[in-house]
């Protein structure tokens, strides 16, 4: 049996989707810049799925920048949020790389960086955000949902404080969009990705309040509002579009991943990592005594695939930064796993992994040199 686990990495593309790309690709293939009806019809097809994007979170349409990703998002909104003059930013110790290591590197640049540590559950509140703020700080940056855990931030009462505070608030919603209900009233810039929700890789969005200046880092032509230079992805914009649509089974999803934790935590020496209140497909298991590499490779074996953090760290030897910020020792965080559900996992496939789970977990600790 063929298990797929691991789609908080990625997703498969919807078939309906899929179809519909390919149709684009071979049959409304124009520019959106040319002027001919056969461009007219692309830039059309580009500005449908602007507006399903916007009304998901409630913005404008023009508010909608595509990009290539979340994590060209992530990078766009933050460098264009900053401010030398303020130079202090304030983030997480549990955020994505492609925010840390843009933070990092702002830091290298002269910027102060406040890490917020989050609680044993991942929470980080609007009151240790409060308290940070200074005179002199100019971006908040806090994740919805994490990749890792799927824990949720009250990003309304984040976003509250940073209003009155007259700081900007950027938020990486890649994982909660289309999980989660969102509304931007309260954010400055939001970061989204296609190939999370079913959609195809190569595509992304970013939210950018209406007045809020944009950093470009293309330049050549005038597309997206002379924003982005470059001819559109329009057969994976059209895709994403059409994922933004497709309504989510999160009761169904929600279920099963409960099911999945229940009878994981049956086996002796296990905690699930994060708070309960988490993202409906989310999963994040530490396993006393075992590799979390050893584990994922028996299983993988078994045909069952997860993950052991982040998709874009999950080929370091070093142990989950989240799950250190969580106050994990290294040998726990070196021994989690990280399931992620979507619309296509079964009940079968859940009760498939559980019962491999089970006889793994069993042998690798009979074996293990870290021992009880």
């Amino acid at each position: 049996m063929k298990v797929y686990l691991d789609n908080g990495g990625t997703t498969r593309v919807d078939d309906k989707i899929a179809k519909e790309v390919y149709r684009i690709m071979t049959v409304d293939y124009g520019n959106p810049s040319s002027v001919h009806s056969v461009g007219e019809e692309a830039k059309l097809i580009v500005e449908k799925a602007r507006e399903s994007v916007a009304k998901k979170v409630k913005a404008l349409p023009e508010e909608i920048l595509f990009t290539a990703g979340g994590t060209e998002s992530n990078n766009l909104a933050i460098n264009s949020l900053i401010d030398k003059k303020k130079n202090h930013i304030i983030t997480s110790g549990i955020e994505h790389p492609s925010v840390r290591e843009t933070c990092k590197n702002l830091a290298n640049q002269g910027y102060t960086i406040t890490f917020l540590k989050p609680s044993k559950e991942g929470i980080i509140t609007a009151k240790q955000v409060e308290t940070v703020i200074t005179p002199k700080t100019s971006l908040v940056s806090i994740m919805h949902a994490n990749n890792e855990i799927g824990v949720i931030q009250d990003i309304n009462a984040i976003g509250k404080v940073c209003k009155k505070k007259k700081v900007n608030f950027h938020v990486d919603a890649v994982q909660s969009f289309t999980k989660v209900d969102i509304d931007v009233k309260n954010v400055d810039a939001m970061s989204f990705s296609s190939h999370k929700i079913h959609g195809p890789k190569g595509v992304g969005a970013l939210y950018m309040r209406k007045g809020l200046k944009l950093k470009r880092i293309f330049f050549g032509g005038h597309q997206e509002r002379n924003l982005r230079a470059g001819t559109e992805n329009v057969p994976s914009i059209h895709g994403f579009g059409l994922a933004v649509k497709e309504k989510q089974p999160i009761a169904q999803i929600k279920k099963l991943r409960d099911r999945l934790i229940k009878k994981v935590l049956e086996i002796p020496d296990t905690f699930l990592n994060g708070s309960k209140e988490r993202l409906c497909n989310n999963v994040n298991i530490t396993f006393k005594f075992i590799e979390g590499e050893s584990l994922l490779m028996h299983l993988d074996m078994k045909g069952i695939s997860v993950s052991t953090g982040s998709a874009c760290s999950s080929r370091t030897l070093e142990p989950s930064q989240v799950l250190l910020a969580l106050g994990l020792k290294h040998e726990e965080a070196h021994g989690s796993i990280r399931f992620t559900l979507s619309k296509y996992t079964t009940e079968k496939e859940i009760d498939y992994t559980v019962s491999e789970l089970k006889k793994i977990v069993k042998k690798l600790r009979e074996i293990s040199p870290l021992g009880k």
